[in-house]
């Protein structure tokens, strides 16, 4: 399987695995759900760390579909070449710094990845369209 796809693959992995440190919060802070907590969806509270780790989750989500798609559209397109691979590759390890500066509260550092990780996925798109 091409560099590529594996990580899409381990990046997709990473996005789905996000989830846990929020509910590991919500447990931790306020026990389990209970029968009324799935009539009324509103979030019960949690401490700065948890919402941290809710909007990690997201902020993954959100990112991955424009990344995903444009490994598969090169990938198709048999446009997947050394640079597709490199900013594959980068976009992973930039998700996984990005995971943790934003659960950490790490200020600058956390904008700093999230906008290599948009290069990363600029650098796909360039390598699709060229």
């Amino acid at each position: 399987m091409k560099t590529d796809l594996v990580y899409l693959a381990y990046t997709a992995m990473l996005t789905a695995a996000l989830w846990i440190p929020y509910v590991v919060c919500q447990v931790k802070t306020n026990g389990f759900l209970a029968p009324p907590n799935y009539v009324d969806p509103t979030p019960r509270p949690v401490p700065l760390w948890g919402k941290r780790a809710d909007r990690t989750y997201l902020n993954a989500v959100e990112v991955f579909a424009p990344f995903a798609a444009l490994v598969l559209v090169a990938h198709v397109t048999g446009k997947s070449n050394e640079m597709t691979a490199f900013w594959s590759v980068s976009f992973f390890w930039l998700r996984v710094i990005h995971a943790a500066v934003y659960l950490l509260a790490v200020p600058y550092v956390r904008t700093l990845v999230f906008t290599l990780g948009f290069v990363s996925v600029a650098g796909i798109f360039w390598e699709v369209v060229k």
